[in-house]
């Protein structure tokens, strides 16, 4: 079963499920894979009939710990203060510096489809809704202590209770300490040394814990969450759901304090961006809106709910990774719903992925989308419409603009230089670093180009074609045609690369006469030895049809060339370099003893100039 499958098994009843989020800075993207897991579930457990509420909360009311990048000179004054209670950057519309951040990231909740009840913690606090469980929870202080000791091995003096109030002189939460409470009142102080990034104005007071005076520590806070709303299902990343972690310390105090067994945890991993942990405070990584610009909702749900919730998902956004993202989902749409021979867990992950059921459409290849998007001088719109060969339907217009804005924040963003596919006017300079068979290669695909029907598919098979008869290696072929082209190593796919292009600009291109190369090493570089070419024989076999031979002189040495053909019909040419002897007795000796040379006509030996 997929992984939303196997969580729904173990549900029964109406479920509510809870996450939040803590808006101290713009939000990263790693904050997404919790949002995404808990909506994947929710929609599993509405597909099979079973009543579920998603509620999110907005922790608001914590204290602004860390100042959010770049922004030091605003903040660090009220650094301690609840979030709600400090005010956003300026030029924001924002109320308060929590309604800054937050309402960014649920506009990418709507764009994903992401469907939540929202709630604020500054809310739930001031409207009283938590007074009962603040009280209870205060009552057991000393069941607390017990807890954080032996679950964490945490100590805490007798005299420290599991609340914060929020300063009556400063308005700073994070430095009070609760010191007693009497059942109506707690008594604090505000510390300048409780905490290292805030420093207490020293008051000390007695205030009513009830109504938003205050607020429980956040995993004293997961308890009354899990009680008052009450919460059966929340997941954890997992540096809170490591043994004797934050976790295991919530769940044991709901137990000793209120009798009640803790929601049923989905531990997740961290999301990664080339292979590194976000942090919204240092800035480091990418923001939840710069990966929403990056990808369109659809391939964005599907990055995050396909991996297993405990295994990391490590996004690469370089050239090779989110290209194999798109073909991966692409791949998945295709089984799912054109081919439909997805299995049970493909066809749940593209369901999950899907905003909306659109049905089967043709989605254009990423690739020669962000190719097409850096080249001026044509339509991307056009030359998808001729690719597909019929007009495109509005939910394929749709998806060819979405992954076009993708393509053109990649290639500003994200691509390196040398990803980035810039068309040469004239040939590059690092061509000269060509080898002769490269430059042998692109001369005779020059040769071919113009018989070749110029269309992606065709131009793809002959590049093909003239690698093996060249003979060259393909990865070998491809650098050198993105070399003088793009100046590259690789590129989009060669054959959308030529079709992009016109013809007379091309074969000129690959025939130009800087890329003169000499024969003898060509043929040096591209020759295989007697015993080589005896053991692909004995590989090959019977999939060989036939085969025909020519000899070419320069020098004194020949130049043996057997080109087989094989029963898919495809030609490979093989190349034994004859030197110094007799060049006609030297080939009849190595035909006899090739153990194959294939059932078809050989064709007769002979010198060419």
């Amino acid at each position: 079963m997929f992984w939303t499958e196997d969580v729904a098994a173990k549900c029964s009843g109406p479920q509510i499920i809870n996450d939040s989020k803590t808006p101290s800075g713009r939000v990263h993207v790693g904050a997404l894979r919790g949002v995404l897991i808990h909506d994947a579930i929710f929609r599993t457990l509405r597909e099979k009939g079973i009543e579920a509420r998603y509620l999110f909360g907005v922790d608001d009311y914590d204290p602004l710990d860390e100042i959010p990048a770049g922004k030091g000179e605003h903040f660090e004054k009220y650094l301690g203060q609840p979030l709600c209670n400090v005010p956003p950057p300026d030029n924001s519309p924002a109320t308060d510096m929590a309604e800054h951040y937050i309402q960014e990231f649920f506009e990418i909740f709507e764009e994903l489809g992401v469907t939540v009840e929202k709630y604020r913690m500054r809310d739930v606090y001031q409207s009283g809704r938590f007074n009962s469980a603040i009280d209870t929870i205060l009552q057991n202080a000393a069941t607390v202590r017990r807890v954080y000791k032996e679950v964490s091995n945490s100590d805490r003096p007798e005299t420290w209770y599991p609340f914060q109030t929020v300063c009556e002189n400063c308005g700073r939460i994070g430095t009070t300490e609760v010191f007693a409470y009497d059942g109506r009142e707690v008594s604090y102080r505000c510390r300048p040394d409780t905490v290292k990034w805030a420093r207490g104005c020293g008051h000390e007071g007695r205030v009513s814990p009830f109504d938003g005076h205050g607020k429980l520590p956040w995993k004293l806070e997961w308890v009354a969450k899990w009680m008052t709303f009450p919460v059966t299902i929340e997941g954890a990343g997992k540096d809170h759901s490591t043994k004797g972690g934050s976790r295991d310390v919530s769940a044991a105090c709901l137990r000793g304090i209120f009798g009640k067994e803790p929601p049923l945890n989905v531990p997740y991993e961290f999301f990664l961006v080339g292979g590194a942990k976000m942090s919204s405070s240092r800035g480091v990584g990418a923001s939840a809106r710069n990966i929403a610009d990056l990808l369109p909702p659809e391939v964005l749900r599907f990055l995050m709910i396909r991996t297993k919730p405990n295994s990391p998902v490590n996004f690469d956004v370089k050239e090779e990774g989110i290209i194999k993202l798109y073909n991966e989902f692409d791949r998945f749409l295709s089984r799912a719903v054109h081919e439909k021979n997805a299995t049970p867990d493909e066809a749940c992950v593209y369901r999950i992925a899907e905003l909306t059921p659109e049905g089967d459409y043709y989605n254009a290849n990423f690739q020669v989308v962000s190719a097409l998007v850096q080249m001026p001088h044509l339509d991307v719109i056009e030359q998808v419409t001729k690719r597909k060969g019929a007009p495109l339907t509005e939910i394929e217009l749709r998806h060819l603009n979405q992954r076009i804005a993708s393509a053109k924040v990649w290639v500003e963003n994200y691509a390196s230089e040398e990803e980035k596919t810039h068309l040469q006017e004239t040939l590059p300079a690092r061509a000269q670093e060509l080898t002769a068979a490269q430059r042998a290669f692109l001369h005779r695909l020059a040769d071919v180009l113009p018989e070749t029907q110029w269309d992606d598919d065709n131009l793809q098979a002959k590049i093909f074609e003239v690698a093996r008869t060249t003979p060259i290696e393909q990865p070998v072929a491809f650098k050198a045609i993105y070399r003088v082209l793009l100046d590259r190593e690789q590129g989009p796919k060669a054959g959308n690369l030529l079709a992009f292009l016109e013809p007379g600009f091309v074969i000129p291109r690959f025939r130009d006469p800087a890329l003169a190369f000499d024969k003898l090493e060509f043929w040096r570089q591209t020759a295989t030895s007697e015993a080589d070419l005896a053991k692909w024989l004995t590989q090959q076999g019977e999939k060989i049809a036939g085969s025909t031979w020519i000899t070419a002189m320069e020098g004194n040495v020949a130049s043996f060339e057997i080109t087989y053909t094989l029963k898919d019909g495809k030609r490979q040419l093989k190349r034994v370099l004859l030197e110094g002897q007799n060049v006609e007795n030297a080939a009849q000796g190595l035909l006899a003893r090739l153990p194959i040379v294939g059932p078809g006509t050989t064709g007769g030996g002979g010198s060419v100039a």
